[in-house]
Parts: C-alpha cells; structure tokens; sequence
C-alpha cells in the first residue's frame, strides 16, 4: 500500500512516496534540506530511497537534490528539456508576470546568497516514461510551460504531483508568475486533465486539489 508523506523543504511542498519495494522523493526542496528529508526517512525506519524525482529545474525544487544523491546513492531523474539547465546550476525563470517580476528581480542576490549545486542527472526522462522499474505504478506526464522541462507524475493512475503547473496558495490557480512559455501552459493542463487524477498535489500549497477543482480551474 502507498502511503504519502508531504516534506516542507523551503518554499516548496514535496512528497514522499512510501510503498513495500521502497522510496520515492517528488523534489528535493531548497539547499541545505537534506537532512529533514533523511530525518524524515529514519522516523519511518526507511533507508531505501530508490529515486529522486525532480518536476522541473527551479532551485526550489532541486536544490538538495545533489546532497541527497550523495547521502543515499538514489539516482536523480528529471525529464530532457531541463538536463542541462540542472546540470549547470542553473533555474531559468523565463518571462515573469504580475509579482513575479519582483522576485526574478530578487533571484541574483538570492543566487549568490545560497549556491546552487549542479546536479547532473542520472536518469534523462520523457513523455510517457513508466517508473516500474523502480518498484511503482507511475508514468511521466509531459506538461511544460514553467519550464521546458517541466512534468506532472502520474502515481496509480490517481494521484498526480505536478510541480509549479498549479498552485494551492490561496484559491487555486494555474502557474501565473513565471513561465518559458506562457502559451502552453492550458495545453499542459489539459493534459493533466485528460489523466483524470483524483488529487493533485502541488508544489506550492499545502493541501492537494480534487479532480472536481481542476475541471473548474481557470487560466488567466
């Protein structure tokens, strides 16, 4: 049976799938979070991370990805278009919109106040990829538009944690502050929709979103 547990790594929300073949970690939060994930871990009496799973290349979301790599020997996987963006150290924001100009006008100063590990990929993931070789129903959903790069996981064809393509800070909503290509982004959500998963766990907020509240999600 899968259980679910949900890690404030930072400004972001990730997930710790938990099942009897062993670990999967749906990003890995800001630098310097690996030891609440590896705290997290021995709470559960749990060392067999088999993967880590990064939605897309934004230091948020990958930014202990490395450490952790190095404290458990789990591979990285992240899918082609943000290879070498995380390879590189690097968190492209794209076009900012709205509040988000002030914090892409923030991001040098924060770059240079916490270092970001370049984090080669091990696995090089795309559309359709299914992770039973690590032990879980699950496949890969290409839903760029945060970034290139960026991909939902579809977890037993029910649950799907997809990055920063939605947010549950606030009312729910589509992606509005950054994005590589603002024109794709419906598109990707219509992808998300057409999967029909019956929650939706996002990377910021901290509660998940019904399929029902995906149908009546506007884009703005």
């Amino acid at each position: 049976m899968l259980e679910l547990h949900t890690l404030s790594l930072g400004m972001v929300q990730a997930y710790l799938l938990v099942f009897d073949q062993g670990l999967i970690l749906v990003d890995a939060g800001m630098p310097g979070y690996t030891g609440r994930v590896l705290r997290k871990m021995s709470s559960l009496g749990r060392g067999d991370l088999r993967l880590i799973y990064i939605t897309h290349a934004h230091i948020d979301h990958y930014g202990s990805a490395a450490s952790l790599r190095k404290a458990t020997k789990a591979p990285i996987a992240i899918h082609s278009a943000d290879e070498y963006a995380m390879s590189h150290g690097e968190s492209p924001l794209g076009e900012p919109r709205g509040r988000g100009r002030i914090v892409g006008a923030m991001m040098p100063l924060a770059e240079r106040l916490i270092p970001l590990t370049p984090s080669k990929p091990d696995i090089v993931l795309k559309d359709g990829d299914s992770l039973r070789d690590y032990g879980l129903d699950a496949y890969v959903l290409h839903t760029p538009g945060h970034t290139m790069g960026s991909t939902s996981l579809i977890v037993e064809d029910r649950l799907a944690f997809v990055g920063d393509l939605l947010s549950t800070s606030g009312k729910p909503h589509a992606q509005r502050l950054f994005a590589q290509d603002w024109s794709v982004i419906e598109d990707s959500i219509d992808r998300l929709k057409a999967a029909r998963p019956e929650w939706i766990y996002t990377g910021h907020g901290r509660r998940p979103l019904s399929y029902a509240e995906l149908l009546q999600l506007e884009v703005e």
